[in-house]
Formats: C-alpha cells, sequence, structure tokens
C-alpha cells in the first residue's frame, strides 16, 4: 500500500431504494499510472468515481490520499486535493472562447470585470506545459470533437489535478484522435500525473492502461497488470461467463428501398448548412452505416428521418409517403423506430416507471386498450417481457428509469424501439457507454433485426462497431457524403479515419450511382 498514492477502502453504498451500487470495494492506484477501470453498467463504476469526486458520499468506508484519510464531500473539495475529472459528455460552453471555457468559476478580473487578456495567457501556459496545441481564442462551437476533449483535461489541469478520472474518453474520437489523445496521456504520465481511465474499449485498455480493477455486481473482483490479462480474460471477469467478442451475421440480401433521400439540406441554429444535398436509399434486410467525427451531419440525418428536425429542401420518402408534413407519431405510425444519440433527452422521460417508458410509443393503440381502459395485464406482460428479454437490472417495472444506470437505461430505449417490430429502425450509437455484455446483446439485436426485413441506419462513432455491423456504408464530413463503400469490409479503420477527418475525400464518380436507385 506504501506506494499507492490513493486508496478507497470499504467503500460501500447503498441507495434509499435498496439498491446497493457498491458493497466494501477496495480500489486503489500509484502515482504515475494509467489504471482502468472496468465493469458492466450497474457494476458500481459510475457511483466509486463521483464518491471519489464529490458528488455522491459513501455508506461506510474511508478514503486515503497519500496515507492520509480525507473527507471529499463536493466536486470542488475533490479538486482541492488535486483530483479531478473529465466526464463523457463535455460540459463545454459552445458560444464562448476556449479561454473562457478554461476560466469558468475561476475568472481572473480586473477592476471587477473579466480579464479576458490574462484568461488567454492561463490558457496558453497550461497548453504549452502539458505540449496541448489549442488555439485560446477560438470558439468552443467550431472545433473538433478531439480538440474539445484536450480542452476539458486541461481545465482540470489548470485547476491543479494530479489525479485524473477520464469517463470514456475515446467515446467520440477517430482512430487519429484517439492516437493523439494517447500520447498527450502517456505525456502526463511520465510528468507524474495519474489517470482512472473508465472504458469500455478493451482493446484500448490494453494499449494504455498499466493495471486493472474489474468490479461485477457492486463488487471488487480482480486486479491484475493489464499486460496479464487477454481482452477475453478482461470481458469474462467483467461479466462472469464467455463473452463473443466479434459480430457475427450472415450476408445480408437487401430487397427493395424503404427509405429514399434526395438532396437533403439542413441549415442549423447558427445559419451554417449542416446537410449539403446529400442523398441515398436504404433498403430492406440492410444495414446502412453511417460514420464521421460528431458534428459532421450524422445526427441531423437521424433527427430529420425521425421528426425531430425540420429541413430546409430535398426529399425523404419512408415507405413510399414524403413526409416533410408529417409529425412525430405520423412518422412511427410508417413504424419507424428511433434510438436516439442522447437517451436522456430524446430517449425517456427521466421522472416516471420503466413500464410507462417501454409503453410511451403505443399506449394509444386498440390492441392495448379495452372497452375504454387500458389493458393494465397485456401491458404489464409486454413490459416484462421486455424486460426479461433485453436483460434489464431493475427492482421492477414501476421502478423510476432516472434510478437506472446508463447502460440499463439504453437497454430500456432499445427494448422499446427494437420491440415495436419496425419496419425502419434509426438507431444512433446503440451501445455508447455500455459494457461488453450489454454490447453484445444489442449487435446480435440489431443483426436479427436486419435477418427480419427491417431497414437500419445505423450511426456509431465506434469504428470498429459500424465496420463489423454495416453492410455498406458511408461516411459524413462537413454535411457532406466523403467516402462510400457498397461492403464495409473494403475499408479499414485508418482508412476510414483519414475521410472522417477530411484528408480524403471521394469524387462523385467514385462514390457512384449505386448508393441510391435512380
Amino acid at each position: 500500500m506504501a506506494d499507492n498514492i490513493l486508496v478507497m477502502e470499504n467503500i460501500t453504498k447503498v441507495y434509499p431504494n435498496g439498491f446497493v451500487a457498491n458493497k466494501n470495494v477496495n480500489f486503489s492506484v500509484k502515482k504515475g499510472e494509467i489504471h482502468a477501470l472496468v465493469g458492466e453498467n450497474g457494476a458500481g463504476k459510475s457511483t466509486l468515481m463521483k464518491i471519489l469526486f464529490g458528488v455522491e458520499t459513501s455508506d461506510t468506508g474511508r478514503i486515503l490520499l497519500n496515507g492520509n484519510e480525507i473527507k471529499i464531500d463536493s466536486p470542488s473539495g475533490a479538486i482541492k486535493y488535486g483530483i479531478g475529472m473529465v466526464h463523457q459528455h463535455f460540459m463545454l460552453a459552445p458560444s464562448l472562447t476556449v479561454a473562457e471555457n478554461m476560466v469558468m468559476g475561476i475568472e481572473p478580473k480586473r477592476f471587477c470585470f473579466i480579464d479576458f487578456e490574462k484568461a488567454i495567457k492561463m490558457t496558453q501556459d497550461v497548453a504549452k506545459k502539458y505540449n496541448f496545441d489549442i488555439d485560446p481564442k477560438a470558439y468552443v462551437k467550431d472545433l473538433p470533437v478531439g480538440v474539445k476533449q484536450k480542452i476539458e483535461i486541461l481545465k482540470a489541469l489548470l485547476r491543479g489535478a494530479q489525479i485524473l478520472i477520464l469517463d470514456e474518453p475515446t467515446a467520440v474520437l477517430t482512430p487519429q484522435e484517439t492516437s493523439e489523445l494517447f500520447i498527450q496521456l502517456k505525456k502526463l504520465k511520465e510528468q507524474g500525473h495519474t489517470i482512472i481511465f473508465i472504458s469500455h474499449k478493451l482493446r484500448e485498455i490494453k494499449e494504455i492502461c498499466d493495471r486493472i480493477t474489474i468490479l461485477r455486481n457492486g463488487r471488487a473482483v480482480g486486479e491484475a497488470e493489464v499486460s496479464e490479462l487477454s481482452e477475453q480474460d478482461i470481458s469474462n471477469k467483467m461479466v462472469g461467463r464467455d463473452v463473443i467478442l466479434k459480430v457475427e451475421k450472415e450476408h445480408a440480401t437487401p430487397q427493395e428501398s424503404v427509405l429514399k433521400i434526395r438532396n437533403l439540406t439542413v441549415v442549423n441554429q447558427f445559419g451554417k448548412e449542416s446537410l449539403k444535398n446529400v442523398s441515398f436509399d436504404v433498403r430492406k434486410g440492410q444495414i446502412f452505416g453511417i460514420a464521421g467525427v460528431e458534428g459532421n451531419g450524422q445526427s441531423e440525418i437521424a433527427e430529420t428521418v425521425t421528426g425531430l428536425r425540420s429541413y430546409s429542401k430535398g426529399l425523404i420518402e419512408i415507405k413510399g409517403v414524403n413526409i416533410e408534413k408529417h409529425t412525430i407519431r405520423d412518422i412511427r405510425n410508417l413504424k419507424v423506430s428511433h434510438v436516439p444519440e442522447d437517451r436522456m433527452t430524446y430517449g425517456i422521460a427521466g421522472e416516471i416507471s420503466i413500464k410507462d417508458n417501454i409503453i410511451s410509443d403505443r399506449y394509444f393503440k386498440n390492441e392495448y386498450n379495452k372497452h375504454g381502459m387500458q389493458d393494465t395485464k397485456k401491458i404489464n406482460e409486454e413490459v416484462d417481457q421486455c424486460i426479461k428479454e433485453y436483460l434489464v437490472k431493475c427492482s421492477g417495472r414501476e421502478q423510476p428509469i432516472r434510478m437506472l444506470s446508463g447502460g440499463n437505461i439504453q437497454k430500456v430505449v432499445v427494448a422499446r424501439e427494437f420491440s415495436s417490430s419496425p419496419d425502419l429502425a434509426v438507431v444512433n450509437q446503440p451501445t455508447r457507454g455500455i459494457d461488453v455484455g450489454a454490447t453484445e446483446f444489442v449487435r446480435k439485436r440489431i443483426v436479427e433485426l436486419r435477418d427480419e426485413g427491417t431497414a437500419v441506419i445505423l450511426i456509431s462513432a465506434d469504428l470498429n462497431e459500424v465496420m463489423e455491423l454495416s453492410d455498406s456504408l458511408i461516411v459524413m464530413y462537413d454535411g457532406e457524403i466523403s467516402a462510400y463503400f457498397p461492403d464495409s469490409k473494403n475499408v479499414t479503420e485508418q482508412e476510414l479515419g483519414e475521410y472522417m477527418l477530411g484528408i480524403k475525400k471521394m469524387s462523385p464518380e467514385e462514390i457512384g450511382d449505386a448508393i441510391y436507385e435512380k
């Protein structure tokens, strides 16, 4: 224990509903190491780190820093002890500059006003110290995701963080951006910083981490040198069974077109064209993949097709029906399902029950009502079947969905959308932030949907996922299709990353006419 900079001893956390998030967890990290923390969703990772960062308090146990017991009751308290956290969803204000975001909450003042020149100097100094290349005067809304990630890390370092908690830091990065981030993390490690690396990407854990702690069902079930474990070993310890890490599927046999998009153009809130004359078809029995760095038009495609966003010009037809004047319910009645990118905003209503979230797209249909009243028995049976089939860890159908872990919330969303027998499924980041066991399950269900004849649009920042699951795929860059691969097996991750970053772009002739029917 002597060489451990941080020790969490016998941490137990039980929520008021009786859910045991952590049970006598012991966790320790050494100075100057990158330590992986892994486990299934609901295993207790987030709760343990929230306790360390002062967002939650434990019922029992203690935290030792450099051998001395400390009490952390707030994030500001954690920062005073040199503990910083970079969340999976960035906490940046898009309309402000890099420097303004960097000093938020610790703004330098001059005559009672913010000293912007000093803010710029502070940003330049910390960036230079840690060899991060950023422009303090750039607006965050104009920056690629990889740079936003750097800003979040620098924000923590500026506030004196010696121990950095990184929650899914590569979730939205290209291979090139991930490689660049890993170079920076290794430099931080060389300078004596300690990094707690939370991720479900086992290949990256093998590449970057020194040691690993594995949680399962709220308990620590193993600590080891990463070099001593294979990816399969880690996944097996996480879920307590063998996990198939590779997607298994037969060759697709696409049929008639279900979705037809022609010259689709979308103007965003800043007056910029976020989609520019995009055209493609998605066919029955096909997984049509869309790859791209966040902010290059993928979300706009999903939102216009499902009715969440209006478009400036172009045509969207679903099963021959022009949806321009259709409401979201009209579109869903065409047997369209949608797993949204932001599950907390568009996927669920947090305060209501799991049951009400699952039936929210169907409660009004005749089959769920009898004699003018809801058929409670039928609804309960269907909801319980979804909970069972989709392996949702919960205390029952009446539990408020906000009480679930992120991965189990995602399972509820997927259960609702996939159990509706859709003709078109728009699936955006289906496995973001969920564990290997749940990922295996969700990916298998996507393939089963395809095999049942569903046309599937798959949008994912996980290149391994989009390449393995897709039958054909496009790459989006700056609102346009920069590449089209009729067979997703004919491209490497590295090449895909080059198209995603705009380093390479196919000509209209290379993309060809095969992307849609004339």
